[in-house]
This record gives structure tokens, C-alpha cells and sequence, in this order.
């Protein structure tokens, strides 16, 4: 999967045997929010990409 690196300035492709599925939840106002994200690290740097909840659903990555 293609990930942006914020250290490098560059897009980097990690081997789909290192992603990590993740949903991030927090409070809000009006109820909890859920944001799906696909996690992975690329040399100590730790990147992660936040999708679509179809996306999420679709991928075959194991979760976090």
C-alpha cells in the first residue's frame, strides 16, 4: 500500500504483510466518531492512512 512520508516528503510503498488495520474513536458532541485508518511503519517512522469505511472493510489486513 502507497503511504505519504511526512520525514521524507515522499510517498513510500510498505509490503501489505506489515499494515495494520485501526479505528480511532472519540467523543464529540453529537455522539462518538469513528475514523478508519490503515497503520504501517516504514523504518521507524510510523505512517498511517485514513480511509473509507468500505475501503476499511475491504482490506484483508489484520487489525490492530
Amino acid at each position: 500500500m502507497k503511504f505519504y512520508n511526512v520525514k521524507k516528503r515522499a510517498f513510500v510503498e510498505v509490503a501489505d504483510s506489515n499494515c495494520k488495520k485501526a479505528v480511532y474513536k472519540r467523543e464529540t458532541a453529537k455522539g462518538v466518531q469513528e475514523r478508519f485508518a490503515v497503520r504501517a511503519s516504514d523504518n521507524g517512522t510510523n505512517l498511517t492512512k485514513f480511509v473509507t469505511k468500505k475501503v476499511y472493510d475491504s482490506l484483508p489486513y489484520p487489525t490492530e
